[in-house]
């Protein structure tokens, strides 16, 4: 089975504050094979983690289409709260927050069905990290 990991991170600057989702898929060889940076308005931290998991499934439906389901799917994110919440181990106490958890879900039950959430320290999610900082620096 064909291996894709998917970096993703979201921030705002303030909270809530100006936000950025960052998003970068990259292949089994640790090859790029596609990035997203891009504002999503004013937002909170939470908000934008969400958004950055929504637009790296979406990047990579893009770029796979119905491949994806039979991809092995890591998506690694430096939001332990926001990967917990996705596992059902935490609860969503953000109202604003559930129907992005709707939509995460959906992606997976319809193409991801072999998704792995990961949560890494932030060392480890440079590039995610540097892709919302370009797109809120912009």
């Amino acid at each position: 089975m064909e291996q894709i990991t998917i970096f993703s991170d979201g921030g705002s600057r303030g909270n809530p504050g100006p936000a950025a989702v960052g998003a970068q898929i990259v292949d089994a060889a640790g090859k790029v094979v596609r990035e997203v940076s891009e504002t999503i308005g004013n937002a909170t931290n939470n908000y934008a983690e969400y958004m950055a998991v929504i637009r790296g499934l979406q990047t990579a439906k893009d770029v796979y289409g119905k491949k994806t389901k039979e991809l092995q799917v890591e998506l690694k994110l430096d939001s332990e709260l926001v990967k917990k919440q996705l596992n059902g181990e935490y609860q969503i106490k953000e109202a604003g927050l559930v129907p992005l958890f709707i939509e995460i879900h959906n992606l997976r039950v319809a193409s991801f069905p072999n998704l792995v959430l990961t949560h890494v320290r932030r060392e480890f999610n440079k590039e995610a990290d540097r892709l919302v900082n370009e797109a809120l620096d912009a």
